[in-house]
C-alpha cells in the first residue's frame, strides 16, 4: 500500500516536472517559431503579407487640409496690421490608393519603385466644397522678390503687379490654392519664360515621388524597408553634412521586433529631410497593442537646444543667428521660393514666430506627429503626419503690395494632417494570423508551467505529510 502511494506520488511528480520543463522548453522554441514566421512574412517580396500592404496600403490614407483665412484683409493691406487668421477645414482628400509602379526586385536584396502622386476630393469628409474661398497671402507676389533680387527686375515686377491688380493678399478657392491656378501677375512677365501656374502643391496630381530604392529584408530582416537611395542618390543636396543623409524607411513600416528604446528614423519627401521618432506610450487599437512614437520637439529645435540641427540652419538672418526653434527653411528644395515648414499653429515654436500674427492656437494632442507601430511585425497601423506650410514675407520698398509690410514674418497658409488607421477587416486578419497564434502559444506555455508546477508542489506536500505520518 505504501509502495503504491509512493509510486503514485512519484508518478505525479515526474509528470508535473515534465510538463513544467516542456512549458519552459516551449518558450525559446515558440519564440524561435514566431521569429522565423514574422521574418518570412515581413520581407518585401512577392507573396508575403508585407508585400501586399506595401504595394497598396490596406487602409485608406487621407490628407486633411486646414486653411488660415484672413479676417481683416483691408487693414492688413492698407495699414500693415497683423493678419487675424481663422482656421477653416478640414478639406479632405484620399491618396495613395494606386499601387506603386516600376517595381524592380534587384539581386542585391533591394527593391526600386515609383510612388504615384494622385489625390481625390472627399466631400463627405469635408466642411465644404473645393470651390470654397480663402483669403490668404498672394503666393506669386511674396515669392517673386525672393526669386529675383535685382532692383531693376523688382521695379519691373512692380509695374506688372499693378497692371494685373495683384495685391499682398488674394482670395482663391481651396482647389486653386492647393493644386494650382494661372497667376495674372506672372502672365504679364514678357522677357523670360515663366511657369504662370502657382499652387502650394503644384504640380502634384499624376506626378511621381522617387524613384526609391529600399532593402527588401530578404538578406537582412533588420534592414527591411530602409531606403538605400532616393532619386538615385544617398544624399540630398539641400543640406550640408549629415543633414543631407536619407535615413530610415518611408514611415509606412519598420523592421520587425521594435523595442521601446529604439529611435525610429524615416524620410519625408514633403519636408525634404529625414526625421525621427521616440517612444511615447502604449496604445491599443482594435485589440492590437501598438507602440506610439512621436516626433520630439528636439527634431525641429534650434541648434542652441539641439546642436545636431546646425546644418538645417541655412539663413542666419531669418533664424536670428540659428536661435529660433520650431521652423525649417525648405526654400532650397522648393526652387528658391520662401517656403518654411513648422508644426501646425507653430507648435514647439519660439515666441518670435507668433509676432505679427494673430489666431495661432497650438495644441499638443491635435498638432503633434505620431506613428503607432505594431512591435512584433514593425507595421505602422495608425499615424498622423501633421505639417504647416508658411511663406516668409519681407518688406520691400520697390514692390507696392509689400510696402505696407512693417516687419519680416512667417505667414501661415495652411496645415495638413496625413493620416490612416488600420481597417476592421485588416485588424481582424492580423489578429487571426499573428496576435491570436502568439497569444495561444504563450497561453499553452503558461498552462504547462503552471500545471506542472502545481503537480510537483502537490507531490512535495504529500511526500512531507507521508513522511511525517510514517515517523510517528
Amino acid at each position: 500500500m505504501g509502495c503504491n502511494r509512493s509510486c503514485g506520488l512519484l508518478t505525479v511528480a515526474i509528470i508535473g516536472a515534465v510538463l513544467a520543463i516542456l512549458g519552459g522548453i516551449l518558450i525559446p522554441v515558440g519564440n524561435h517559431f514566431v521569429e522565423k514566421t514574422i521574418k518570412k512574412e515581413s520581407v518585401i517580396e512577392n507573396g508575403t503579407t508585407a508585400y501586399k500592404s506595401w504595394i497598396v496600403p490596406g487602409s485608406p490614407v487621407y490628407r486633411q487640409f486646414w486653411f488660415f483665412d484672413v479676417q481683416n484683409p483691408g487693414d492688413v493691406m492698407a495699414n500693415g496690421s497683423a493678419p487675424i487668421l481663422l482656421q477653416k477645414g478640414p478639406y479632405t482628400y484620399k491618396m495613395r490608393y494606386k499601387p506603386k509602379e516600376n517595381i524592380t526586385e534587384l539581386e542585391d536584396g533591394t527593391v526600386s519603385y515609383l510612388q504615384p502622386n494622385i489625390i481625390i476630393f472627399q466631400p463627405d469628409m469635408s466642411v465644404g466644397s473645393e470651390n470654397d474661398t480663402i483669403t490668404t497671402v498672394n503666393l506669386a507676389v511674396v515669392a517673386a522678390p525672393a526669386l529675383f533680387t535685382s532692383g531693376l527686375v523688382q521695379a519691373l515686377m512692380d509695374i506688372w503687379m499693378k497692371s494685373s491688380k495683384s495685391y499682398f493678399l488674394q482670395t482663391r478657392t481651396v482647389k486653386e490654392i492647393l493644386w494650382g491656378y494661372e497667376d495674372p501677375f506672372l502672365k504679364k512677365i514678357p522677357m523670360v519664360k515663366v511657369n504662370t501656374v502657382v499652387g502650394v502643391f503644384y504640380p502634384y496630381n499624376e506626378t511621381y515621388d522617387g524613384p526609391y530604392r529600399i532593402y527588401s529584408g530578404k538578406d537582412d530582416i533588420s534592414k527591411k524597408g530602409i531606403i538605400l537611395t532616393y532619386n538615385n542618390s544617398r544624399t540630398l543636396t539641400y543640406w550640408k553634412s549629415y543633414c543631407g543623409m536619407v535615413n530610415g524607411t518611408d514611415g509606412s513600416s519598420f523592421p520587425p521586433f521594435v523595442s521601446k528604446d529604439q529611435i525610429l528614423r524615416f524620410f519625408s519627401s514633403d519636408i525634404c529631410r529625414s526625421v525621427y521618432g521616440t517612444f511615447d506610450n502604449e496604445q491599443t487599437v482594435k485589440d492590437i497593442l501598438l507602440y506610439r512614437f512621436i516626433i520630439p520637439p528636439s527634431a525641429f529645435a534650434s541648434p542652441l537646444t539641439n546642436p545636431d540641427n546646425i546644418c538645417y540652419c541655412t539663413d542666419k538672418e531669418i533664424s536670428e543667428n540659428c536661435t529660433i526653434s520650431g521652423i525649417m527653411d525648405i526654400s532650397s528644395c522648393k526652387q528658391g521660393k520662401p517656403v518654411y515648414i513648422t508644426l501646425p499653429h507653430f507648435l514647439y515654436g519660439s515666441k518670435q514666430l507668433f509676432k505679427n500674427i494673430e489666431g495661432m492656437k497650438p495644441n499638443v494632442e491635435e498638432h503633434k506627429i505620431f506613428l503607432e507601430v505594431e512591435p512584433i511585425t514593425g507595421f505602422v497601423m495608425h499615424f498622423a503626419k501633421r505639417l504647416q506650410i508658411n511663406l516668409y514675407v519681407r518688406p520691400n520698398s520697390k514692390i507696392t503690395p509689400l510696402k505696407k509690410v512693417n516687419d519680416s514674418f512667417v505667414f501661415p497658409v495652411l496645415w495638413l494632417n496625413e493620416t490612416a488607421i488600420i481597417g476592421d477587416e485588416e485588424a481582424e486578419l492580423f489578429r487571426s494570423k499573428v496576435t491570436s497564434k502568439i497569444e495561444l502559444l504563450r497561453l499553452i506555455q503558461i498552462l504547462l508551467i503552471a500545471i506542472g508546477s502545481v503537480m510537483f508542489l502537490g507531490f512535495l506536500i504529500a511526500f512531507c505529510i507521508c513522511r511525517r505520518k510514517s515517523s510517528k
